[in-house]
């Protein structure tokens, strides 16, 4: 099957999701944070039943999150040879929504202290809903990442920006 190393939050997220685990709901966003990376054949498994698509692994995935649907929030290990936190954060919701929402985990960071999560970071269908910043994940931010300082906009236009191929890429992938 596929390998369980690498699978060790690092620091910045692990303070995160656990602020998040903390007052999930307080700022409206829809996230749920896992409380540990998925293991090797759970990411197999779930990205196999989104794709529909049995000869793939999850490999280059590491999903750490979901929102109240099942979509799922991950790192695409898209960049050889760079750490985890350097890698993009991507979205792959339960009716098919994808996105890059943050290019590495220090804009991710970012969009959290901005009150959104990775599916409103894809999905804008709620117009009427204004995200609340998140004091203590601006804290976090700020510790972490402070180099990374943007409006969660900044964040989501850099990461489209950066990889605007990311929904066909994984659309490929589908049977």
């Amino acid at each position: 099957m596929t390998s369980n190393e690498d699978r060790q939050y690092p620091p910045a997220l692990a303070a995160a999701m656990a602020v998040r685990l903390d007052s999930m709901g307080e700022d409206g966003a829809d996230f749920e944070p896992c409380p540990a990376f998925l293991s090797a054949d759970e990411t197999t498994e779930w990205l196999r039943q989104w794709t529909r698509n049995g000869e793939l692994n999850g490999d280059e995935f590491r999903v750490f999150g979901q929102d109240g649907t099942g979509g799922c929030a991950a790192f695409w290990l898209v960049r050889p040879g760079r750490a985890l936190a350097g890698q993009p954060v991507v979205f792959l919701g339960s009716e098919g929504e994808t996105g890059v929402v943050a290019s590495d985990l220090g804009d991710f960071l970012w969009l959290l202290a901005a009150g959104l999560g990775p599916w409103e970071a894809v999905d804008s269908r709620e117009p009427d809903w204004i995200p609340r910043a998140h004091p203590d994940l601006t804290a976090i931010a700020e510790q972490f990442a402070p180099d990374h300082r943007a409006s969660a906009t900044a964040v989501m236009e850099r990461a489209a920006r950066e990889f605007p191929d990311f929904d066909d890429i994984i659309m490929r992938l589908c049977r």
